[in-house]
């Protein structure tokens, strides 16, 4: 039997960039990354119900596209990481970036009245995205993405700690929260790519149920998607 790596599958070899450290289609000839797919519910399932509480609620639209645009990032997740195809992947990083500009919103307008428009604002960070997509479309260099998505996480922590150290003191187990699970996932992240040919060596000697607790970038879903759920709620 070809090894779990080299195995085809129903959507054909990889158009994309970026390739994870999970075997490909290891556990189902449909799903390339059978972990890695699953794991996006919590990017999914949760947002959606905080934007039904949301219209239910009546709060403002910004928080609703909020949960809509983190929802997004995780079909658009599901879809790259089961067919390992470069749209789908466009469809992954690209709504990371427009959905981090819709925090980085949601942040500097925490104090404002309510159902205004901060237009300069909201100029600067649709003109962020429009470059970025641009630039990222012809480069096809994920570095290029992975920067300035740290750009606008590194904003957003910089703000929510402002926030809850300086004006609202109450909020910080909440935010702290947030922040230390996405860091976590950030870890495991790192972790699944540096040490990715142990793990997958460790793997080979597991039963398989046991073997999936070391898909280290399905655990960055769960924990960033957490995280990012909490962080809406801050």
């Amino acid at each position: 039997m070809a090894p779990a790596a080299d195995r085809e599958g129903y959507w054909g070899p990889p158009t994309s960039t970026l390739e994870w450290c999970e075997e490909n289609y290891a556990v189902s000839y449909y799903i390339a990354e059978f972990w890695n797919t699953v794991s996006n519910l919590i990017f999914i399932l949760p947002p959606i119900y905080g934007a039904i509480q949301t219209y239910k609620d009546g709060l403002e639209k910004r928080y609703l596209a909020a949960y809509l645009c983190l929802t997004a990032v995780g079909l658009g997740s599901w879809c790259f990481h089961m067919t390992l195809k470069y749209e789908m992947q466009l469809l992954d990083e690209l709504p990371m970036i427009y959905s981090c500009c819709v925090f980085v919103y949601c942040l500097y307008e925490c104090f404002k009245y309510k159902n205004t428009v901060n237009y300069p604002l909201l100029f600067m960070l649709i003109t962020y995205s429009f470059v970025v997509s641009i630039v990222y479309l012809n480069l096809k260099e994920p570095v290029f993405h992975q920067i300035m998505y740290g750009t606008l996480v590194s904003i957003i922590v910089l703000r929510s700690v402002y926030i809850v150290l300086w004006v609202y003191p109450w909020l910080r187990g909440l935010g702290y929260t947030s922040l230390t699970v996405f860091l976590m996932g950030f870890f495991l992240w790192n972790v699944d790519n540096i040490f990715c040919d142990k793990l997958r060596a460790l793997r080979e000697k597991m039963p398989p149920v046991v073997g999936a607790v070391t898909q280290f970038h399905a655990w960055w879903h769960i924990l960033t998607g957490l995280g990012s759920y909490l962080h809406i709620l801050l």
